[in-house]
């Protein structure tokens, strides 16, 4: 009985029917860009000070500049050293008394300014921004700063937490009611965060689209690869990833266009109301109702993949079936991942290189958006990145193996983190330009670390070992937040050396695992252990669906 593959064979594996689909479907992985890199935006922290009641008054009777209005009444003020100063206290002094004078008021006060008290920003604070961001409208700096973390850790954990359940939802349901529901929540989501009265209730909906933001990813990705042959499968989910990558350029033109958060959030929120037409314009996978034994409907739809691609139905087409498996059927067990010493090593390597990639990819981007000069032109530089990396993907993978391209891109991304720490802040281009090599470098590792992980292990563990290894991406993604803020106070380039090391680990752990270039998939337990000698291929060839809906948690 002919199977999908073999019929997509006769009827156009990647035909008119596959090119619409894949177009449409894009849409998904586009909107996922602002969802999971927007609070560079959405989080800007500009240049503050407090707000110190009757210091305008003064410098409006005085005649001030600005210049002048900050020298006289902000502390720290010129001493890169004492950010804190001028950004989180304020003096404590009653600038509506008659005694001040226009010439360095705070002369009569104090013979040294360093002598008079400091107190918090009561008041508020004033921001140097003619835009606005969460940040600006829930005053989350000095005490509260820790908040901004906390807002992207949210949406990481929303990530880790969908990706237990969403998975299960696709396999149960179907992956067209998957999409069409994690879509319809996400929209609703995203809205209602830019209407969100106060921090709280932003943070649950951001928390709310985390849950669901990736699951709507992974379906339409797991739609269209079913929807393809074997020959193009590859190639489609790289090019599925590269939506994503559009839409990672497209992200600074429309965050320059609206500066104001809220409409900002909305603007990146509502395209994504337009998946629900998906009801009318894909149609469900035919190899998932064959799954679930329904067989007239899968049958009717690859009838309409023909007519579409325009071809004669096969004469077998109602003989339709899934491929059968004739190896042994076992239940997968977590202590299956550790029960032998290969299959123990891989697991063990791949959870740290899945934490490394996550630390690195949102590290970089978030480090980029706290010390760019020019935010919206350097984040568009650094997205660029994302394509010629795809490339070095499809032109390596088959090629040169899977483990050297990796290996040396996380060289390449450590070493780009250490050499950063050694250039000053002034060569603004010559940090752009070793940030950009280091974010193509790991995005290279984002695009085939999960191909790697899928094809170590046999095939009873396969998934599990992807979603338990593969979790650890999304635990990197809850912590770093907090690793670059939180340690930026400290010294600027202290997140920057922490990436280097874990980069530069990750290079050489990753050589410990086995090479799988043309080697067949395992099927059983002996054939992973035995996965680093020569063998010849077997005869029957095993394809593997590359399970990337974990990528970008990434």
């Amino acid at each position: 009985m002919p199977t999908v593959d073999d019929i997509l064979e006769q009827v156009g594996e990647f035909g008119c029917f596959q090119k619409q689909a894949f177009l449409t479907l894009c849409l998904l992985s586009l909107v996922f860009a602002p969802i999971y890199v927007g609070i560079v935006f959405l989080g800007f922290t500009p240049d503050h000070r407090c707000l110190s009641p009757g210091v305008a008054e003064l410098s409006h009777r005085c005649g001030w500049s600005l210049a002048e209005e900050l020298n006289y009444t902000v502390p720290g003020l010129g001493a890169a050293d004492e950010a804190f100063l001028r950004q989180c206290r304020r003096y404590e002094v009653d600038w509506n008394q008659s005694t001040l004078s226009c010439q360095d008021p705070l002369a009569g006060l104090a013979a040294n300014r360093s002598h008079l008290p400091l107190g918090p920003c009561r008041d508020g604070w004033v921001y140097d921004t003619p835009g606005s961001s969460i940040v600006t409208e829930f005053d989350l700096v000095c005490a509260d700063a820790w908040k901004v973390d906390l807002f992207q850790s949210c949406v990481n954990a929303g990530f880790f937490l969908g990706s237990l359940v969403i998975g299960y939802v696709a396999d149960r349901f179907g992956r067209k009611l998957c999409l069409l529901v994690t879509a319809l929540v996400n929209a609703l989501a995203g809205v209602l965060m830019a209407l969100a009265p106060d921090y709280t209730s932003m943070l649950l909906f951001r928390l709310l689209q985390g849950l669901v933001s990736k699951g709507t990813w992974m379906a339409g990705y797991t739609l269209i690869t079913e929807f393809v042959g074997l020959g193009s499968r590859r190639t489609v989910a790289i090019l599925y990833q590269m939506a994503y990558t559009v839409g990672l350029v497209a992200l600074p033109g429309v965050a320059f266009a609206i500066p104001h958060w809220r409409w900002l959030q909305l603007a990146v929120s509502l395209p994504t109301f337009l998946s629900l037409l998906y009801y009318w314009c894909v149609p469900e996978s035919p190899r998932w109702l064959l799954s679930q034994k329904r067989n007239t409907q899968a049958i009717k739809i690859m009838n309409h993949i023909a007519q579409k691609n325009g071809k004669l139905p096969p004469a077998d087409l109602k003989l339709l079936s899934l491929e059968e498996d004739v190896t042994e059927k076992r239940s997968p067990s977590f202590a299956d991942l550790f029960r032998t010493p290969h299959l123990r090593k891989h697991t063990f390597v791949l959870m740290y290189l899945w934490f490394t990639v996550a630390v690195l990819y949102q590290g970089l981007i978030m480090h980029m958006g706290t010390t760019s000069e020019n935010l919206h032109l350097d984040f568009f530089y650094s997205a660029l990145m994302e394509f010629p990396a795809a490339f070095v993907v499809l032109v390596t993978i088959d090629r040169v193996g899977r483990l050297y391209p990796m290996a040396t891109a996380y060289l390449v991304a450590g070493a780009a983190c250490f050499i950063m720490t050694f250039i000053s802040h002034d060569l603004h281009w010559v940090n752009t330009v070793i940030a950009c090599i280091g974010r193509l470098g790991i995005t290279v590792v984002v695009q085939m670390i999960c191909l790697v992980n899928a094809e170590l292990y046999p095939t009873f563990i396969r998934s599990l070992g992807v979603m338990v290894c593969s979790s650890l991406c999304d635990v990197g993604g809850i912590i770093t937040p907090f690793l670059v803020f939180r340690l930026m106070e400290i010294w600027q380039g202290l997140p920057l050396v922490l990436f280097g090391v874990l980069g530069l680990v990750a290079g050489g752990m990753t050589l410990l695992l086995p090479e799988t270039k043309g080697k067949a998939l395992p099927e059983t337990i002996k054939d992973a252990e035995n996965l680093r000698r020569k063998a010849k291929p077997k005869e029957k060839k095993n394809h593997l669906q590359i399970q990337t809906s974990e990528l970008r948690g990434t």
